[in-house]
């Protein structure tokens, strides 16, 4: 099987970031239909809902409609063009609203895409993601955005059971005295430390010993604390290292994200129970070959795995 996680940056990179629009979407759409074999899973990061920054652009067809919904349409489009029938079932998990009552200004969350022809989906928590959020205090707890882990129990055409945990940590807190004092920041935040154990802990209780994948946006790079967190403390096994793409002895080598001259390798696939197979669909930014080269500010890690 494969997987493919990918932040998309709520679809609005073309606006940098700004406001989602049809193009972003559609090109987003059209890079993931032409992924050959397709992924039976896309693990999707900062994904909205209803908000002025989901829908000032691309204007809704209807007071329902979500950015998730809008974006549906046009990859069942694309698979359309190509003359297939679009596989692919969406599960959405809210993380934090921004706005004053029933306006939003922007919102956060996940998204999970499951190829329904080839998965049965046995559970999970979209209807109440677990929080792994850190805060320092209750008081900057209104103010902090929500991290979640998001998480689906699936079932593959031969009954091998397993999990998918997809997640987005948070940014190191600037609010911490380490943040100024050490010159290397991604991955070395108490605060996202405290967040990969909790999704580390949550996954390992709810996969029940059953293998299961960790996807997402970590937002730190190999060979730190929290990347050393997840596979020396917890066991889990990075996808690029297992299969050589990455060398630990040069964390910098490899980047999946990038803002302005800045190159960042913030982007990971974990697994326990499993065997990582190929990478062969992921190339790092700025590479010219890959075909998600400025589709966002991160690029996917496509991932075969066998359970």
């Amino acid at each position: 099987m494969r997987l493919a996680s990918y932040n998309v940056r709520y679809f609005g990179h073309g606006l940098k970031g700004l406001a989602s629009t049809v193009r972003s979407k559609l090109r987003i759409a059209e890079a993931l239909a032409r992924l050959d074999p397709l992924p039976e899973l896309v693990a999707l990061q900062e994904v909205e809902t209803r908000s002025l920054r989901a829908d000032l652009v691309h204007r809704p067809k209807h007071a329902d409609e979500t950015q998730l919904d809008s974006f549906l349409e046009l990859l069942s489009e694309a698979f359309h063009r190509r003359g297939l029938v679009m596989p692919y079932r969406a599960y959405y998990y809210p993380a934090h609203t921004y706005g004053v009552g029933s306006f939003r200004l922007y919102t956060t969350g996940l998204a999970i895409l499951v190829n329904a022809q080839m998965l049965n989906v046995l559970g999970g928590n979209g209807e109440k993601p677990h929080d792994i959020t850190w805060v320092a205090s209750r008081r900057l707890k209104r103010v902090k955005q929500t991290r979640i882990a998001a998480h689906l129990h699936l079932e593959d055409q031969r009954q091998r059971r397993f999990h998918l945990f997809n997640t987005h940590l948070s940014l190191p807190s600037f609010w911490a005295r380490e943040f100024w004092s050490q010159p290397q920041k991604m991955g070395h935040g108490a605060n996202q430390l405290a967040e990969a154990r909790a999704v580390a802990q949550f996954a390992e209780v709810t996969s029940k010993g059953e293998p299961y994948l960790l996807a997402g946006d970590f937002n730190t790079a190999p060979s730190t604390p929290v990347y050393e967190q997840l596979t020396r403390q917890e066991k889990l096994v990075g996808a690029q290292e297992v299969l050589k793409q990455i060398d630990l002895r040069q964390p910098d080598a490899f980047s999946t994200a990038g803002f302005m001259h800045l190159r960042m390798h913030l982007d990971h696939v974990f697994g326990r129970g499993v065997e990582f197979t190929e990478l062969d669909d992921t190339r790092s930014f700025g590479d010219v070959q890959n075909r998600f080269s400025g589709l966002s500010d991160h690029v996917p890690i496509v991932a075969g795995f066998d359970v």
